[in-house]
């Protein structure tokens, strides 16, 4: 820790204390918070908001050291182990609590139980967690996903045979070339218990979440819809149209596609005698990230997918948390972490996925190649947006692009879609 560390305030992994409260639960929550998430520090001996260095004598450190080690030990369940460190500050003892991100989560204050107890870190504050995400971190520490559990809905073959032939008519649809069309072999019911769509108990096949939603039975999931709009300016304020679209989530995908599809900007490209077809963003692009946002977003939050289309972009939002381990960074280099790994096992049957973790590179890839502002990924805490900002197209009396623009790319990707 050092004084330009100091002086650049909080953050979502750093809380200063001037002393430690007389009420050890004021502190504890952020311990909690902290282990709940990536980790991070509280140092005591700094003032906050001033973030002046305040100090302990040499006298008292230690006592207060093992003071805060002993709450944290009695306090938090399961049981979190921290590393106590003291540093001296121009002369000044400071002590430097650092708590890992836990193996273990969710984690709870002993005093206020599972249900009441459990908090997290949001925008450098510390919140109680929502229900919803204290069973997603319930779920995550066991290694299973929400579209994996069963549901009380027993399975004939027949419905496993006519879900099995809806996927593979998606796939055939997506499918780029003819060949890809012939090599495409259609599913059955092992492939989809080896997905967990399906479970099998004593001889009975059962429904899972993630075969409910993509069956389109979502009577039980109130979050699991897509609402589209087109707002005038660059603000939520006035809309000039607005859809909701619900029904089996593969088809949602399709409905907000075509939705911004319908509302961006079309024009030509002459290339030779042949006029193509040129919309103003990458349009495989826009299947991405909002085949992304339904793949990955939390389907126990009550929150809706959002598509709103805006003068200067277009933003994405999907319900639920990063992944305490996967950061913006990281993410923009690759790394995906599968929240429903029973639809994203579809999605890719679906050739809805291309590949695990390639979406975001090529979001940046397609956005340069179109001379587009670079997209912006958002971590809300809560929830997570892409934003893809537009770019006024230039076009002639025929309709016909500026040619002066390089959009090669999107040439390829709008000949592809037709």
């Amino acid at each position: 820790m050092t004084i330009e560390e100091i002086f650049s305030g909080e953050s979502d992994n750093l809380e200063f204390k001037e002393d430690i409260p007389a009420k050890s639960e004021k502190y504890m929550k952020t311990v909690v918070a902290f282990a709940n998430g990536s980790g991070g520090q509280i140092v005591f001996g700094v003032k906050n908001d001033t973030w002046n260095v305040i100090g302990f004598s040499k006298e008292e450190v230690f006592r207060k050291m093992d003071a805060i080690t002993n709450a944290i030990y009695d306090s938090c369940d399961p049981k979190i182990t921290p590393s106590v460190g003291i540093q001296d500050i121009d002369g000044k003892y400071i002590i430097v609590v650092d708590v890992p991100s836990g193996m273990q989560r969710p984690y709870c204050l002993k005093s206020q139980g599972m249900l009441d107890g459990v908090y997290l870190r949001v925008a450098g504050t510390t919140r109680k967690a929502a229900r919803y995400q204290i069973q997603e971190m319930i779920l995550d520490a066991g290694n299973r996903s929400f579209d994996q559990q069963r549901v009380e809905r027993g399975l004939s073959e027949q419905e496993m045979e006519q879900f099995c032939d809806r996927l593979y008519h998606h796939a055939k649809e997506l499918c780029n070339t003819d060949a890809d069309k012939a090599a495409l072999k259609k599913i059955g019911k092992n492939q989809l218990l080896s997905y967990k769509l399906v479970l099998e108990e004593s001889g009975k096949y059962y429904a899972t979440n993630g075969y409910q939603l993509i069956d389109g039975r979502l009577d039980e999931y109130s979050g699991a819809s897509i609402q589209c709009a087109v707002f005038k300016g660059n603000v939520r304020n006035i809309f000039i149209t607005r859809k909701e679209f619900k029904g089996s989530i593969d088809e949602q995908i399709e409905s907000a596609y075509a939705f911004v599809l319908e509302h961006i900007n079309l024009g030509a490209r002459i290339d030779g005698l042949a006029r193509q077809d040129i919309y103003e963003l990458p349009i495989r692009t826009i299947r991405e990230i909002i085949t992304n946002a339904v793949c990955h977003r939390s389907y126990l939050s009550p929150d809706k997918i959002q598509v709103a289309l805006f003068d200067d972009r277009l933003e994405i939002t999907s319900p639920g948390m990063l992944d305490h381990d996967l950061t913006i960074e990281k993410m923009k280099t690759g790394l995906s972490k599968v929240r429903n790994k029973a639809i994203a096992e579809a999605f890719a049957y679906m050739n809805l996925i291309e590949a695990w973790g390639s979406g975001i590179p090529k979001m940046y890839e397609e956005a340069r190649a179109y001379g587009l502002p670079e997209p912006e990924l958002i971590d809300l805490d809560s929830d997570f947006r892409v934003n893809l900002y537009r770019r006024t197209m230039e076009f002639d009396q025929h309709g016909v692009v500026d040619p002066t623009r390089d959009a090669t790319q999107a040439t390829q990707d709008t000949t592809q879609a037709t």
